[in-house]
Parts: structure tokens; sequence; C-alpha cells
């Protein structure tokens, strides 16, 4: 995983209560989450036992049901 370099908001007690990140740190664990969702979203579908289907048929499909 990438490192950040983070910069705390806090409040009066100083306690943290927000991060500000650099645009580009940002970007890059936007990313990474999206990358994590899709490996998520792959893991259940193997773990779900439904029978795959070709990319093309499953876009028929969708384009059918419009």
């Amino acid at each position: 995983m990438a490192e950040f370099k983070e910069n705390y908001v806090v409040d009066g007690d100083g306690n943290h209560i927000g991060v500000l990140l650099d645009i580009n740190d940002y970007n890059k664990l936007l990313e990474e989450l999206e990358e994590l969702d899709a490996l998520r979203a792959y893991d259940s579908a193997k773990r779900s036992g439904d029978e795959a289907i070709p990319f093309e048929k499953a876009i028929e499909e969708i384009e059918k049901d419009r």
C-alpha cells in the first residue's frame, strides 16, 4: 500500500477531527479503493457459484432489458 503524508485538522482540545491529503495522494487512495472494491466483487462472484457467461452475452442481456 502506498504511504501518505497526512496533515491532521485538530479541534480546540487537540483531537484529530480531519485529515488533509495532497491531491495526488488522495487520487492514489481512490485508485487503491477502486481496486480493492473490484477484488471484493470478484471474490464474491467466485463464491456465489453462479454460471459464468461471456461478456458479450451479458451486454446483450442488459441491452435487451432496457
